[in-house]
């Protein structure tokens, strides 16, 4: 276990899921032309109220906040960038630094400008030029920020891409929710591997540049399974595996840390990923309870990065019952600290999310430590941030 008096404590947000309005983003665009997505529309306003929430998450004894900037504000048109959205997000880490809490900034999580979009999106000609443009115009802004993860989850971006490209053939009703398991779809699709290749090269021009122009650590978010194998499934677990979640730990040896964000576990069989059968557990996305698999991920990321100090950039659970939230999150933190106590080096972990938020083409699945009225935005900060904010104080759940 790294020192305590430096482990992070905290919660994590997305920009398009907390901001509202974000209008010039591919995702506003797909919101408006897919039948049966939700819009973000006002989301929860925290464009305007960020500082309201990071105090809250300060008041209650957390010291960490990992949040984004949103690159479709920063560069509405190609090679136009916006120095208010700039300086926006200047006054969010200085807010942030101010109330005593470490700014982990994510510089993409899923959207990119429409134009972007319109251009291939990342199967683009010039998508890796167009990201590194972007991200060198981004580290003006992070002096003093400690920590950046230059995307989030890119095994799950990549397998929206696939599904993506996939859809132009398909209905229109077909659009699925890449975050929300609905019963009728068994499992996602596996991300194409040459899609994960591309956002391999994205991600090492980034970290090139943020190493070169600021003192922050830098990695990326790596979404993980958490796969078990059914006996007889041993060889499609080594197979999913690699495609899944290997291909993007690999490329995370050279960085400076790796955030492992993890929810539930899956088992695979000979035939492949078992859907979750319906049962009363399950959450509100449709994955099982299973708090065991954040010692999971994080097991395995430490095996297959060689060693990467271990940043837990996502955790917790989409449901209505706070106090099943607090009895998942508590249950998740020992099997993380029983591999912390195995020599695993783990340096901090940020809960998901700080604030019931717009998820992805849905309202309804909530993970938030704090509750938002969508009518008029005020914040109710549920018994589980202050139950996470004692457990901070103590250093161990």
């Amino acid at each position: 276990m790294n020192d305590q008096a430096q482990f992070l404590w905290g919660a994590a947000t997305a920009p398009h899921q907390i901001e509202g309005n974000n209008v010039n983003s591919d995702w506003w665009a797909r919101e408006g032309s897919m039948p049966g997505m939700e819009r973000s529309g006002d989301a929860i306003d925290s464009y305007h109220r960020f500082d309201q929430d990071m105090r809250l998450l300060a008041d209650a004894g957390l010291n960490a906040y990992r949040f984004g900037i949103e690159w479709a504000r920063i560069e509405p048109v190609p090679g136009r960038f916006s120095l208010a959205e700039l300086a926006h997000y200047r006054r969010m880490i200085d807010t942030a630094l101010g109330l005593g809490l470490t700014p982990v900034v994510t510089l993409h999580h899923f959207t990119a400008p429409q134009w972007f979009a319109e251009e291939g999106g990342w199967l683009g000609e010039n998508a890796v030029e167009h990201f590194a443009r972007y991200v060198e115009r981004a580290t003006e802004i992070l002096d003093g920020v400690p920590w950046v993860v230059t995307m989030n989850e890119p095994n799950m971006l990549a397998m929206m891409v696939t599904m993506e490209r996939a859809m132009r053939s398909a209905p229109a009703d077909a659009w699925q929710s890449p975050t929300v398991d609905n019963d009728p779809r068994p499992t996602l699709p596996p991300p194409a591997p040459e899609i994960g290749e591309i956002l391999v090269e994205a991600h090492e021009a980034a970290r090139k540049i943020v190493r070169a122009r600021t003192g922050a650590k830098v990695g990326w978010s790596v979404a993980n399974r958490a796969f078990v194998a059914r006996p007889g499934g041993e060889e499609k677990l080594r197979e999913l595996v690699h495609i899944w979640e290997d291909l993007y730990l690999e490329a995370s040896r050279g960085d400076d840390f790796v955030g492992v964000q993890s929810y539930s576990s899956q088992w695979v069989g000979e035939d492949g990923i078992e859907p979750h059968p319906p049962h009363p557990d399950n959450t509100l996305v449709g994955t099982a309870y299973r708090p065991d698999a954040l010692g999971l991920a994080v097991r395995h990321t430490w095996d297959v990065t060689g060693g990467v100090p271990i940043l837990v950039t996502e955790n917790g659970i989409a449901t209505a019952d706070d106090e099943r939230r607090i009895a998942y999150t508590g249950e998740a933190l020992r099997h993380l600290f029983q591999a912390a106590d195995d020599g695993i080096d783990v340096r901090g972990y940020l809960h998901w999310s700080a604030l019931d938020n717009y998820e992805w083409g849905h309202w309804e699945p909530t993970f938030g430590l704090i509750a938002v009225d969508r009518e008029t935005f005020e914040r109710h900060p549920k018994p589980s941030l202050a139950w996470l904010g004692d457990v901070a104080r103590r250093g161990r759940p």
